[in-house]
């Protein structure tokens, strides 16, 4: 299950990762720049969020969902 938003582990994300579906393969460097910057941008809004633990903070993961890809397209 993912995590919810944790100020803690926010406070200290020196990465951004996003994990993205099989079915969005085709989608160009741009579009997909354009979505990820949304995405982690509002990461309390993300559908499906995690934190990776690293030597130097933590990696805020964000697997992009059908829910996520409705919400940044209205934006």
């Amino acid at each position: 299950m993912p995590n919810a938003l944790d100020p803690y582990r926010e406070a200290l994300v020196v990465e951004y990762h996003t994990v993205w579906p099989d079915d969005c393969e085709d989608w160009s460097a741009a579009d997909k720049a354009r979505v990820e910057a949304l995405l982690h941008a509002s990461p309390t809004e993300a559908a499906d969020l995690d934190y990776v633990r690293q030597h130097t903070g933590f990696a805020r993961v964000i697997t992009v969902t059908p829910t996520d890809l409705e919400r940044v397209s209205v934006a």
